[in-house]
């Protein structure tokens, strides 16, 4: 493990041990005052955050910009802080921490026969909206996590989400799908982030009015198991509780090939997930890049 690899973990480490001890007023400033500092800073992240926004917000003037990335950041912080804080939240804390308009979606969902996916962009908090159905519906379910360097980076995070009653997979090995569809042919719950595509076999789809790639999984699986295909949004708003809301299903097209129905699916789940970020664009944490022209060194910014 490398001397930067190191200094990571142990970052996440120390978060997870000492941020969960702090009263939860100490730990909302301490995240406001991280967040403002990094913003101040205009690193990369920022910039990028910055740039996902003028797609988002169209026309947006630079100052709007950047009270929209300052927000971003104070929304991101607040997901941090929240999670290394969650492992310590009584039951009663996390169902009362969340509130979701239209989960009859969900809950007619878990009480049929059919699986149910939730497929979700990266917005407030998901772990915290993970924890509220384990707790308050005491459903469990299965999700995939993104493999992490250094690998006990990656392990602390499986952890901390196992204990929230997830069971997580890891995102590399190419076992996940089969393991997730299995779930899905018992009537369980798998919920997948999905707006952002970490494979070389993504969907293109138009997002915000440009080209960018998202993930076939939610709409193969959905088309192999018959589970129910459910998008969810989050969001904050100035209370202590996030908000979200479960949308109506996605329905399999009754036509077309498997790739076919793969991408009017897959575009359905776009043009829902941009309704819920242009409601809420600070509360998107997407600081990578994203869409084609980006990932394009010759076309879009750095």
């Amino acid at each position: 493990m490398s001397t930067a690899e190191r200094l990571t973990d142990g970052l996440y480490g120390l978060g997870w041990s000492t941020v969960k001890k702090l009263p939860e007023p100490a730990a909302v400033r301490l995240g406001q005052t991280i967040a403002d500092l990094a913003w101040k800073r205009r690193g990369k992240g920022v910039l990028r955050l910055e740039a996902n926004y003028a797609r988002v917000v169209p026309g947006a003037t630079p100052e709007r910009l950047a009270e929209l990335s300052r927000a971003g950041m104070r929304s991101y912080l607040r997901y941090w802080m929240e999670s290394f804080r969650l492992p310590a939240w009584s039951a009663e804390r996390v169902r009362t921490g969340f509130e979701c308009k239209d989960a009859h979606h969900l809950t007619d969902g878990i009480a049929s026969p059919r699986g149910v996916i939730l497929a979700l962009p990266h917005m407030a908090n998901y772990d915290l909206a993970g924890a509220w159905v384990t707790t308050k519906l005491e459903t469990p379910f299965t999700t995939v996590a993104e493999r992490l360097r250094p690998e006990t980076l990656y392990d602390r995070f499986v952890a901390y989400r196992e204990s929230l009653g997830m069971e997580v997979l890891p995102h590399s090995g190419g076992s996940a799908f089969g393991t997730l569809a299995r779930r899905l042919r018992d009537g369980g719950l798998v919920c997948l982030v999905a707006d952002r595509d970490l494979s070389a076999s993504g969907i293109e789809v138009d997002f915000f009015g440009e080209r960018t790639r998202m993930p076939a999984g939610p709409a193969l699986l959905a088309q192999q198991t018959g589970a129910l295909l459910l998008p969810v949004t989050l969001w904050y708003d100035d209370s202590p509780v996030m908000r979200g809301q479960v949308h109506a299903p996605i329905e399999v097209p009754e036509s077309g090939t498997r790739a076919e129905r793969t991408s009017v699916m897959t575009q359905a789940l776009a043009d829902t997930f941009a309704s819920g970020i242009a409601d809420h664009p600070e509360d998107w944490h997407m600081l990578q890049r994203l869409w084609l022209a980006d990932l394009d060194p010759a076309k879009g910014p750095s």
